[in-house]
């Protein structure tokens, strides 16, 4: 079901891109119960500490997640949206560069962290989240996408993690 509720937005946002739009699995209470529940049960009994999420729909699953599998959740975001003490991780994109910064205090040495994001695309993200968990003493149990696009080969990049996605393109 939850493919059938991915919605193709073509040239978005730029040119030749198809964007795959999870609004539609957001907005479908039976869609977005499935999405948390297979998250659920996948990680329930995996020890997790904490889920981080990227900024911004890392955001989406990762709370519901966290609650039902007893673990806290940690907002990666971008630079300047965290109050307190940061660390920071500057990564390269397709055109320029970006930043993430996590609280100091997040995660913990030798906590067991679970890492979300909607979407694995070319795997930028996640490896610059990855490495300020690790940064900071915390031990990837996994990454976690409601999709993965195969075809621009992200998870080469993650290969060291295990990697667990709904729905496969």
């Amino acid at each position: 079901m939850l493919k059938e509720l991915i919605r193709d937005i073509p040239d978005f946002p730029k040119e030749g891109i198809i964007f795959k739009d999870i609004t539609p699995v957001l907005q479908n209470p039976a869609g977005l119960k499935e999405v948390v529940d297979k998250f659920s049960e996948h990680y329930a009994n995996q020890n997790i500490d904490v889920i981080v999420g990227a900024e911004a729909r890392g955001f989406l699953f990762g709370p519901a997640v966290a609650i039902n599998i007893g673990a806290g959740f940690v907002p990666v975001r971008k630079p300047g949206k965290l109050p307190y003490e940061t660390a920071s991780k500057t990564y390269d994109l397709e055109y320029g560069t970006d930043t993430l910064e996590i609280h100091k205090d997040a995660v913990k040495a030798g906590d067991n962290v679970l890492m979300m994001d909607d979407l694995l695309a070319t795997g930028g993200t996640m490896v610059a989240s990855c490495e300020l968990v690790e940064s900071l003493g915390g031990k990837i149990t996994g990454c976690a996408f409601l999709i993965e696009l195969g075809f621009l080969n992200g998870k080469e990049k993650l290969s060291q993690y295990d990697i667990f996605s709904l729905i496969q393109y």
